[in-house]
């Protein structure tokens, strides 16, 4: 379970508005039980009135998202099964959100 990995939302009831959660934890707390993970969001088109650092759009299976760095939590470690893939490619991404949002910028 790797910082950036991104799972399968395992909350059913939400996965159809946040479909993945990105694990943010970095991997030197991986004795956690739990990982701070970023859903990403399914939306119709960029979030107009959000700063630009929130309205970056990663592609997942083939979908557009959209991180949604204001809904961070832990989520237990047992919940989050296999890795759909990895972001860390996209990571400027999501640390530019959670900037965005503790910032405020």
């Amino acid at each position: 379970m790797a910082q950036f990995d991104a799972y399968e939302n395992p909350n059913v009831p939400q996965r159809a508005a946040f479909p993945y959660l990105v694990v943010m934890q970095s991997d030197q707390f991986s004795h956690f039980s739990t990982r701070f993970s970023m859903p990403l969001a399914r939306l119709p088109r960029p979030p107009a009135d959000a700063p630009r650092r929130l309205a970056e759009p990663v592609e997942v299976n083939g979908e557009k998202v959209y991180p949604a760095a204001h809904l961070c939590a832990a989520v237990p470690a047992r919940l989050l099964r296999r890795p759909v893939l990895s972001l860390r490619p996209r990571s400027d991404v999501f640390l530019a959100a959670l900037d965005a949002v503790a910032s405020g910028i």
